[in-house]
């Protein structure tokens, strides 16, 4: 009697362990959507405060009674606006992207619920596919919105070095100037220390 109490059903047990398995597998998918959540929306916040600080910059720039006292000026204001398009567009689609990444989160914990339900009731076992399905769809689109977002930011950072480097040109003294060839391109260093080593070491004064 004590044997038939402890002994289990092999197919019951392994039919158990399935199901068990089938419901845990879209957790992967869980835990991984929930980082990409943690890290746009830390993405978002830092650029809601990026576009607060240009909107400051933008209104001093404005309100400035003396506006030729300020080197570039309108270089200045041009930049500052094309940076608070920028970080706007950034914003929305940081916005799209965690949107995308919350559908897909509820759709994969919907999967995990749908699996359990179908297990137990017996019926539309083929329900949990297309609502995984979806999910990773959801997933890959928000993926590729914060693809762009990062080309977006890049182009934010170069746009504002640009700026910087042509107003340390202007306003910075010649022979600290003509000790860098930096461009657009960012290739300073490296040919300033080819110039450097054709020339013998000699500057552009000891010639």
């Amino acid at each position: 009697m004590a044997s038939d109490v402890i002994s289990v059903n092999p197919n019951a047990l392994q039919i158990t362990i399935e199901f068990l398995t089938a419901m845990i597998t879209p957790a992967l998918l869980i835990s991984a959507t929930g980082s990409l959540v943690l890290s746009t929306s830390t993405r978002l916040g830092r650029v809601v405060d990026r576009v607060r600080d240009l909107e400051q910059r933008l209104a001093e720039l404005i309100t400035t009674e003396d506006k030729t006292s300020i080197p570039l000026y309108d270089k200045r204001l041009e930049t500052v606006v094309n940076l608070l398009d920028k970080v706007t567009s950034r914003s929305r689609i940081l916005q799209k992207a965690m949107g995308a990444f919350y559908y897909g989160l509820c759709l994969f914990v919907l999967t995990s619920v749908s699996i359990g339900v179908v297990g137990i009731v017996g019926v539309y076992r083929l329900l949990p596919i297309p609502i995984g399905i979806v999910g990773i769809f959801c997933l890959f689109y928000g993926s590729v919105l914060m693809l762009r977002e990062t080309r977006m930011a890049t182009a934010t950072v170069n746009a504002e070095m640009d700026f910087t480097w042509e107003l340390a040109r202007r306003v910075a003294p010649e022979n600290i100037i003509n000790k860098y060839h930096r461009n657009a391109f960012g290739r300073g260093k490296i040919k300033a220390k080819i110039h450097e080593t054709f020339s013998g070491g000699r500057t552009k004064d000891e010639s």
